[in-house]
């Protein structure tokens, strides 16, 4: 009978404390993730995970093949299988236990990957709580620094903190760091020679090695390329590796093709809404084609997501567009053909970093014959990166100068 005393003891204790302390209780129950969604492009992606409580989480990235992994406390996922079907950068999304009292949600994609943003956002009353986490595709040598900064102790994301992953607009204790875009690649060969029938992505790739080179010739300077290769990136990637690496500036190399075979000579193009004439309208809509020549449609994605897409470019960040186009116009003169009005402007999407100042540079048209035989000269190539090296050297002395 002892026996049964006391156990009808212990029941009775237990129902008491769980009377008494129902947050007890409760703690010990699984988190429940009841709704969530993913948006974004193969540039930028953003999810979002409601649960019932709030999580605890932390992040960690894995190598072979790139992934992101966000561990939580034991959860129930009470997600539809659709809600998180892989999209933008990523190309599988797994979640699940992973142990007792553990559980993971892993994100696999086929590039270098980070996390600029991962917050908890509690919902209004406390009634729930979403767990956001903003990912944008980084270079490789952000994503290794990425992994040897962390360690299975030290990953964590706490909430409302951003990781000092993705640094954009510059480093203020780093070099200055310009990217260097190299237009088209992979499938998309972009214009081709008319006599010599060479494609300008080959054309802008060797031009953006030489003007790396000259560039990292000037002290405190590291250029970067968003391309190496011949591989095809579409034009928000170009803008995201740019931010990835904390660019402060972001040139794109491009030769063009025009119907008028007479027409030659170089172009600088700023961003602007409005188009400066009918050939930078022209020009923009064609470069701007560049994504669906590879199928890549560009979607329009929903409000809450629509800080992650493309943003209009800031006006500081488009006065100093402009600096720095005037500075290549004017290293140019008497040294490199220009076309008429050789500034332009028009809605290049390769120009829409918010924070990073950005030029499109049309070093001439590969319909002329003339400028053709340029454009694959290494010699000329060597003499314009140069002028281009000290364009920008000015500029950052301007810059630094009126306390930018």
């Amino acid at each position: 009978m002892s026996f049964f005393r006391r156990a009808a003891g212990a029941l009775a204790a237990a129902l008491c404390l769980a009377i008494l302390s129902p947050a007890l209780a409760a703690s010990a129950a699984p988190l429940l993730a009841f709704g969530a969604r993913i948006a974004g492009d193969d540039a930028r992606t953003r999810l979002i995970i409601d649960f019932d409580r709030k999580p605890d989480f932390k992040v960690h990235y894995v190598a072979n093949p790139y992934r992101v992994l966000i561990d939580l406390p034991e959860t129930d996922f009470g997600i539809k299988p659709d809600e998180l079907d892989a999209r933008g950068i990523f190309s599988d999304i797994r979640y699940g236990t992973m142990a007792e009292g553990r559980s993971r949600i892993v994100l696999t994609a086929s590039r270098p990957v980070g996390v600029v943003l991962a917050e908890v956002q509690e919902e209004q009353g406390a009634a729930s709580y979403r767990l956001v986490i903003d990912t944008a595709i980084v270079t490789g040598e952000v994503f290794q620094g990425q992994m040897e900064k962390q360690s299975w102790q030290q990953a964590s994301a706490p909430a409302g903190e951003q990781p000092s992953v993705i640094l954009p607009g510059g480093k203020a204790d780093g070099p200055f760091v310009i990217a260097v875009d190299a237009g088209h690649g992979g499938i998309d060969n972009g214009a081709r020679g008319a006599t010599t029938k060479t494609e300008e992505k080959n054309v802008t790739l060797a031009f953006a090695r030489e003007l790396a080179e000259a560039l990292n010739r000037l002290p405190g300077t590291r250029a970067i390329l968003t391309r190496d290769k011949d591989e095809f990136l579409s034009l928000s990637q170009r803008v995201q590796l740019a931010r990835s690496e904390g660019a402060n500036l972001l040139i794109s190399i491009h030769a063009d093709t025009l119907k008028q075979k007479d027409i030659r000579g170089a172009t600088v193009y700023t961003i602007s809404d409005k188009a400066s004439d009918s050939l930078a309208a022209s020009l923009a809509e064609r470069e701007n084609l560049s994504d669906q020549i590879a199928g890549i449609a560009f979607v329009d994605e929903p409000a809450e997501v629509a800080d992650i897409l493309l943003d209009l470019t800031r006006r500081e960040t488009q006065a100093f567009s402009i600096n720095l186009a005037e500075s290549v116009v004017g290293k140019f003169k008497d040294e490199v053909l220009l076309i008429n009005n050789p500034h332009r402007h028009a809605g290049f999407r390769v120009l829409t970093a918010p924070d990073v100042p950005s030029i499109l540079l049309e070093l001439g048209f590969l319909s002329n014959k003339e400028d053709e035989q340029l454009l694959v000269d290494p010699v000329w190539q060597k003499k314009v990166a140069g002028l281009i090296a000290k364009a920008v050297e000015e500029y950052r002395a301007t810059v630094v100068a009126n306390g930018g």
